[in-house]
């Protein structure tokens, strides 16, 4: 492996750490370098903290040998005032001579602005090393900011037979298909991306949480769909325990601290005006949950990135179809006995 490739894929699992985190920002980490030793390094932990550039800077214990040092950063640095200063200023600043970018910030506040600042003050800049992993890493954040809608997956479950729930049920609750360690992994994803969003049959019908509870982390912004409002006002979802945005057709509801209400039209293209929401609320990422006509309606939008699919042992001979999705699998791998293949949308 190249010397560059290797301290570039040290900030891309340094960064990794931020996943769930670091929202509205990317995940980004960094690397210190000098005489082939790494004397610093760091990630961007959460936003409005410190960003990888600095946490990397201050873990360094001689600050004299950063101006013969070379520095990684898994995207470019950012230049402008945020919630804190510009990196490529704190880099001037200690006259850090050589900066290694993996790939370039797509925001258009930064865009190649802070890569522009640094060879004007005569530092050595060498840009796309391991670019399309750095890319890769950051699939919700170019998402976001190049096609203006939040980082889409699809995710269900299904049976041997191909139904994603029974004809009949007794109760107002979710009917399990996989077994309790791929129910946690789902907790787990949940944890990861910025907002889950159902179907108004699968709120009035499973009463579902939409938390993360059987994992550690942040729980997601809960989004549902309810046209003519006949969600119970006693579900979960409108608990205003987590924030929540529900879209009606009309807008007579009250927003309240959790609970923000958007009206869309129905008749339209549903999937699109979700997504166009969501950007508007800066939401960049988004598990599609169910139920069957939800996800489906994504899946003929082709408005999608990722799909998980969990295929259960249970068999329910009658009952909702699972949705349908043309594409070719990536990947396939069993949680105990459940089946999970994993489809990415090239298109």
């Amino acid at each position: 492996m190249k010397i560059h490739e290797k301290y570039l894929a040290r900030c891309i699992e340094l960064a990794q750490n931020g996943l769930g985190t670091t929202y509205p920002n990317p995940m980004v980490g960094s690397v210190i370098v000098y005489e082939g030793k790494i004397i610093g390094e760091g990630w961007h932990k959460k936003a409005g903290e410190p960003h990888a550039e600095v946490n990397a800077v201050n873990s360094v214990k001689d600050k004299s040998l950063l101006q013969k040092a070379t520095i990684y950063v898994s995207l470019e640095p950012c230049s402008h005032f945020g919630k804190t200063p510009p990196c490529c200023d704190l880099i001037i600043r200690y006259k850090i001579p050589n900066v290694v970018i993996g790939t370039v910030d797509p925001n258009e506040k930064v865009a190649g602005n802070g890569i522009k600042k640094l060879l004007e003050a005569g530092i050595n800049v060498t840009v796309g090393i391991l670019e399309n992993e750095c890319n890769a890493l950051n699939k919700r954040f170019f998402t976001f900011h190049q096609k203006k809608r939040p980082y889409v997956i699809l995710k269900w479950a299904e049976s041997q037979d191909g139904f994603i729930a029974p004809s009949e049920r007794n109760e107002q609750k979710p009917v399990w298909i996989t077994n309790q360690y791929s129910r946690q992994l789902v907790h787990k994803w949940r944890s990861e991306e910025q907002a889950i969003l159902v179907g108004t049959q699968t709120a009035i019908d499973d009463n579902p949480k939409l938390d993360v509870r059987d994992w550690t982390g942040t729980h997601p912004v809960r989004v549902v769909l309810d046209k003519n409002n006949r969600i119970p006002k006693e579900s979960f979802l409108l608990d205003n325990q987590i924030k929540t945005i529900v879209f009606c057709q009309t807008d007579t509801n009250t927003n309240q601290e959790n609970c923000i209400f958007e009206s869309i039209d129905f008749e339209q293209d549903i999937a699109s005006q979700i997504l166009e929401t969501l950007f508007k609320h800066q939401i960049q990422s988004v598990i599609i949950e169910g139920g069957r006509q939800t996800i489906q309606t994504f899946i003929d939008a082709n408005l999608w990135d990722e799909a998980r699919i969990f295929k259960g042992k249970a068999t329910f001979k009658n009952g909702t179809k699972a949705p349908i999705i043309q594409s070719k699998a990536n990947q396939k791998q069993f949680v105990i006995e459940d089946e999970l293949i994993i489809y990415t949308n090239h298109d």
